[in-house]
């Protein structure tokens, strides 16, 4: 029979001791704590269906080939002969009556073989008003390649003495080419040149327009009956016309109308000037320049007279 040998009675007490739950705390191995948490990242397109990778190679097929569509076009619009200006008639014109057409095709001759999407619109409606008669221009394209010109020309109102030659002059103070083969009847103006002003004309020119709106006023078509009229001077309009004693009369008078109130002046020499010559025998020339007094030149008086006015 096997003994069992005997342990010392401390041994229960040794063996606790080194059993304590605080002490095998310290001497726990480090492969027995526990450890942190492992953060896992997921792929950006993780769990994606096949369904949404075909949507994105179709779009992305579809975005292609609308780019390289449309460099093609841009390509044929930018470059192809279907689009080009080649002949002058594909330049359509409107408005011109004194402007040639050959002068509105030499301000497109640059853009000859060009697409009609390369011409610079605003340039050409620029150059095109610069021409002398060209009020205003407009400048269109109409695909697949034409152009299309519209005009607005001027309006002269009279005739401007230049030297010994006459040129035209419009509303505006400037100065245009007298056209061949055209038939007007303008009074003549005085007083203007081109070393003036633009500005200054058109203001001269401004004075010419009230008094013949005036003259009408009073009576209609008296306008017609004016020969010349001098703008030298802004402070003295001087006319020369005829018809002051009736529509009919030939007559020939000069007037210094001063520089305003050309109606109430105009009203009071066709009231009084049968009576001034009456009086004082046939008028050559009448000055309105100052207030309350008229002066008369006539073939009679060796100085002037001043008349009397109802």
């Amino acid at each position: 029979m096997e003994r069992v040998k005997a342990m010392p009675r401390n041994a229960s007490a040794a063996d606790a001791e080194s059993y304590r739950p605080e002490l095998l705390g310290e001497d726990e191995p480090r492969y027995l704590r526990r450890q942190k948490p492992v953060e896992i990242r997921r792929r950006k397109f993780a769990g994606q269906s096949w369904s949404f990778y075909r949507r994105v190679l179709v779009f992305g097929t579809i975005a292609i080939a609308g780019i390289t569509a449309a460099g093609a076009a841009g390509q044929f619009l930018w470059y192809s002969p279907q689009v080009a200006l080649l002949k002058p008639d594909q330049v359509e014109l409107a408005g011109n009556h004194i402007v040639s057409r050959e002068a509105v095709l030499q301000q497109f001759a640059r853009d000859r073989g060009h697409s009609v999407l390369r011409i610079p619109l605003d340039a050409r409606r620029t150059a095109l008003e610069e021409l002398p008669w060209v009020e205003s221009a407009s400048v269109q394209r109409i695909l697949p390649n034409r152009i299309r010109v519209e005009l607005s020309e001027r309006t002269p109102i009279a005739f401007l003495r230049n030297g010994t030659e006459l040129a035209l002059i419009d509303a505006h103070g400037v100065i245009l080419d007298r056209p061949r083969g055209e038939e007007l009847q303008f009074p003549i103006v005085t007083g203007l040149s081109e070393s003036m002003a633009r500005d200054e004309r058109a203001r001269r020119m401004q004075t010419y327009q009230e008094f013949v709106k005036d003259v009408d006023l009073v009576r209609a078509g008296s306008s017609d009956r004016v020969s010349e009229i001098d703008l030298a001077n802004p402070k003295d309009l001087r006319v020369v016309m005829t018809g002051i004693a009736s529509p009919s009369d030939p007559q020939v008078v000069t007037i210094q109308f001063g520089q305003s109130d050309f109606a109430g002046k105009f009203r009071m020499v066709v009231e009084n000037f049968a009576q001034w010559q009456a009086s004082n025998g046939r008028v050559r020339s009448i000055d309105l320049q100052y207030s309350r007094q008229v002066i008369l030149n006539t073939d009679t008086s060796a100085e002037t007279t001043v008349a009397k006015t109802r």
